[in-house]
């Protein structure tokens, strides 16, 4: 199998226009799609779809628990930014030695974090 990237990463959300708040206004991410599955891009080649499960015949079951990893210039920075428009972070930032991270939820409650590589891997 070969794998030539990732193309989206579908959030479950409740409501679909409180989850678009979010990501558009508070999270500040380019909206590129409107309608029944609201399209955000990540990047260059990831984005982010929002899908309510009721909408296509499922439960909303349970949020995302692993965190996905939004890739900022500065977590500091940009974690007071949120901070002031009211998101919550769950503890303090995390210093790997390699990364910092920051970690917080949607209304949904799925997992988001702030992040930043500033070290190479070992």
């Amino acid at each position: 199998m070969i794998v030539e990237r990732t193309d989206f990463v579908s959030v479950p959300v409740r409501d679909v226009e409180r989850a678009t708040r979010f990501y558009r206004d508070t999270l500040g991410l380019e909206q590129v799609s409107e309608g029944g599955w609201p399209e955000f891009q990540l990047g260059e080649n990831v984005s982010l779809y929002l899908i309510d499960p009721t909408s296509i015949g499922q439960e909303f079951s349970a949020p995302h628990t692993a965190h996905i990893a939004l890739r900022v210039p500065d977590v500091a920075d940009t974690r007071q930014e949120l901070e002031a428009g009211g998101v919550e972070f769950d503890g303090e930032i995390l210093d790997t030695g390699v990364c910092h991270m920051a970690f917080f939820h949607d209304p949904d409650g799925n997992q988001l974090m702030l992040h930043r590589r500033y070290a190479p891997r070992d």
